[in-house]
């Protein structure tokens, strides 16, 4: 079949869905490839790019759409683009279905096929085609930058010749696939990064990327987790709580990154203005929920602001479009992907297997009827995993009890170990002959001297690996000492051997240890 993209349409959009890449990918399943002449331009693909991946290129979307089988697009169609499809035509792409009833009557009355990439179920299997995801990392990424670009100080924090700047203190509200991106993007420029959730699970995630996760105090615990990984509605107590946090933190904090959204539903609000007249004089807040309403109250969709206390605040709706040549080539992956399962046996022809559990969750519209929402996949969604209980801090009472319990647990596991050793000691008196006993007080004694002489050596005469070594070196020398008076010419000649081995490795190593120590020494 022929694959068609086209220019989008919608204003400020710089993305393009077929890349000259995932051109070559979608011709080895058996498919041709169309595309608009100058669909790629702000993306950075040109035409020639796309003619030596083997890709036709038309010079209208019109003859794109009549000469195409499946149309790929990244924002939803428009009105008159969907006029222009036909009976058996695919439509791939972000759609909304939820927002848009009216246009998937339409397309579902056209008898056309549409394959929305924001309804891909959020399962395993699915995860290479999980545009929304994609989108999401970029928009996470971009905000820092973003975020960067209107902040008048460093990230980092910096030590100089000319004064110490503190380094920025970000927070990221919602840790969901753009957040967790914004919370690298943060930490790795070297900001003081905090973030708060919903849902407890993703605290240790938070903290693997060397943040910290705002806890809040709040009994009965609320566990915000929905099925498929988003958040769900909080109870007005759990909100009331939340924001009363964000407020005590609103006055230290340089850059706030929100991201929180709710499938279905206008974005919370999360960031009050009395928050934002709280902050500092040049602090920043990106709203990456002001496509669905924003999550401060200020936020103004598709502009950048200034609040009357001098706080920005940016509330663009096409961060990944900011980002053209990289959300396209993730997207056209997306597309990509979603295309192999279409196509299971590579020899380009689509078929639209509705017994899948990804083809028939991302098929809002098919054979002239509308076909959302889809039923429960079969196989379950990304389920909330549990969440980690907190460490609680013992009490001074509890402190003492529990430090006088392993007293007496020590205790009565010493007490038992020499009991044990003399009852030993006193079979072996008893049964064995004299000679073995007198040679069990030598080592006794060695052992015992050995280590205490060597081992209360200062550590700035010798590193505690070489403490080890010379105390055993001790050993062997007292040990050897107390027989070199022995009548056997063996015993004596080996500890005579053994003083003068134990005595090099003793002096080399205090010789090595003071080399070692007069590299960190000051001259």
């Amino acid at each position: 079949m022929r694959i068609g993209a086209v220019t989008e349409v919608a204003a400020g959009e710089a993305r393009v869905a077929l890349t000259p890449e995932s051109a070559v990918a979608i011709g080895k399943l058996g498919h041709a490839c169309l595309i608009q002449s100058g669909a790629g331009d702000r993306a950075g693909f040109s035409d020639d790019a796309y003619r030596a991946a083997g890709v036709t290129v038309l010079p209208d979307a019109a003859a794109v759409i009549a000469g195409a089988d499946v149309i790929v697009k990244v924002r939803g169609p428009e009105p008159a683009e969907v006029a222009s499809l036909r009976e058996g035509q695919t439509l791939i792409g972000f759609f909304w279905p939820a927002q848009n009833p009216e246009l998937l009557e339409t397309v579902a009355s056209r008898g056309a096929t549409v394959i929305a990439m924001d309804m891909v179920p959020r399962i395993s299997r699915a995860q290479k085609m999980d545009a929304l995801s994609s989108m999401a990392n970029i928009a996470g990424y971009r905000a820092v930058i973003e975020a960067a670009n209107s902040f008048g100080r460093f990230l980092t924090g910096q030590v100089t010749a000319a004064g110490k700047v503190p380094p920025a203190r970000v927070l990221v509200i919602g840790a969901g696939v753009a957040g967790l991106a914004a919370i690298g993007t943060a930490t790795s420029l070297g900001a003081v990064t905090l973030a708060f959730d919903v849902r407890p699970e993703v605290a240790e995630q938070i903290e693997s990327m060397g943040a910290e996760f705002v806890f809040l105090e709040f009994e009965p615990a609320q566990d915000g987790a929905a099925t498929g990984g988003y958040a769900a509605p909080s109870s007005p107590e759990f909100r009331a709580k939340q924001l009363a946090r964000f407020r005590e933190l609103a006055p230290g904090i340089d850059i706030v990154i929100t991201t929180a959204l709710i499938p279905g539903r206008p974005a919370p609000k999360l960031w009050t203005e009395d928050m934002v007249a709280a902050m500092r004089p040049g602090s920043v807040i990106v709203d990456l929920a002001a496509e669905r309403g924003g999550n401060c109250d200020l936020t103004v969709p598709d502009q950048k602001i200034v609040s009357p206390n001098g706080v920005t605040i940016v509330g663009y709706t096409d961060f990944p479009s900011r980002m053209a040549a990289q959300a396209s080539t993730l997207y056209a992956n997306n597309i990509r992907h979603m295309l192999a399962d279409l196509t299971p046996a590579k020899d380009g022809v689509i078929v639209q297997d509705m017994d899948d559990d990804v083809i028939r969750g991302a098929t809002v519209a098919h054979a002239g009827a509308v076909t959302w929402p889809p039923p429960p996949p079969r196989v379950p969604a990304i389920a909330a995993a549990k969440p980690r209980p907190r460490a609680v801090e013992p009490t001074p009472e509890e402190r003492r009890a529990t430090e006088a319990a392993a007293f007496r647990r020590q205790t009565i596991a010493q007490a038992g170990m020499l009991g044990i050793g003399g009852a030993l000691v006193l079979l072996a008196g008893l049964y064995a002959p004299a000679s073995f006993m007198s040679n069990l007080v030598v080592f006794v004694l060695s052992v015992f001297v050995g280590f205490q002489v060597i081992w209360n050596v200062s550590h700035a005469l010798h590193t505690p690996l070489m403490a080890v070594t010379n105390a055993i070196s001790s050993i062997i020398i007292l040990g050897a000492l107390m027989q070199i008076g022995s009548g056997s010419w063996l015993v004596l000649a080996l500890a005579a051997l053994s003083v003068f081995m134990a005595g090099i490795n003793i002096v080399g190593g205090f010789l090595v240890t003071r080399r070692m120590l007069a590299m960190f020494q000051r001259s």
